[in-house]
């Protein structure tokens, strides 16, 4: 059974939403983590670079197995093995260390994303089974540093800060967040109370709060064109994969 899709750039852009100079790059990540490394047993009956396009175009489309199995002329069980193998290949690399003296600043949200598995999942506010999702952003480069292992998406966002690596990442850098976060030691914007009102000056700096932590809810838009992320149909830690990747594929479309 021959396949439609191949690594060519009209099939790369309108099924992946890559620039094919961008999936060069993916593909040669992928390379480096020894994604065509023999590995033992038969050989892969497609070359590295429409496996990679393969995993590209799950995470993009939400295609089921069954639907992208003809798209690339394999069996549906070969579609599972691929993703299952290329899938960590596609992590986001670890946040560099902060440099002493610089002047950095991160941007952290929750996020939820529908997800199958109820062991990793909850029911939440949006009625759904989803999990929340903690990922930090760059604010100068817009750029995702990091995110989190996904958590029920009934926890609320400063709990699911506290029990996450998160905290140990961001040491030393300065980090905002939404007023969900009070009692972290973020940076959240100033809150009223009954009978004091905001000063003006306080509502000048939530002003400008606001104005740059809604940075991190535009990333979560864009990573969102990736379908996986409206409903994953993945268990155990194919959440976190699909996020790790998401972020990878969705980096190199914003640096500059």
């Amino acid at each position: 059974m021959g396949g439609v899709l191949r690594a060519e750039s009209v099939w790369v852009e309108t099924f992946a939403g890559l620039r094919m100079g961008r999936f060069e790059k993916l593909l040669r990540v992928v390379h480096k983590r020894v994604g065509n490394g023999p590995g033992g047993g038969r050989p892969w009956c497609l070359p590295l670079a429409e496996r990679v396009l393969l995993v590209a175009v799950y995470y993009r489309t939400n295609l089921t197995m069954r639907q992208l199995a003809p798209l690339f002329g394999c069996s549906p069980a070969t579609v599972c093995r691929v993703i299952q193998r290329l899938g960590p290949l596609l992590a986001l690399k670890p946040a560099p260390s902060p440099v002493p003296g610089a002047d950095r600043l991160w941007i952290v949200d929750g996020t939820l994303i529908p997800v199958r598995d109820r062991k990793v999942a909850a029911s939440s506010r949006n009625y759904r089974f989803s999990a929340n999702v903690q990922v930090i952003i760059d604010a100068d480069t817009r750029l995702v540093v990091a995110s989190a292992r996904p958590a029920p998406g009934n926890k609320a966002d400063a709990h699911v800060w506290r029990e996450s690596d998160l905290p140990t990442l961001t040491a030393g850098t300065a980090v905002i967040a939404d007023g969900a976060y009070l009692g972290t030691g973020l940076i959240v914007p100033h809150r009223g109370r009954a009978g004091r009102p905001l000063l003006r000056g306080q509502e000048e700096d939530n002003a400008e709060h606001r104005r740059v932590r809604a940075r991190v809810e535009h990333a979560f838009a864009r990573m969102k064109n990736w379908k996986i992320l409206r409903d994953c149909r993945q268990q155990g830690d194919g959440l976190h994969h699909a996020v790790q990747a998401v972020a990878t594929m969705h980096n190199p479309a914003m640096a500059r």
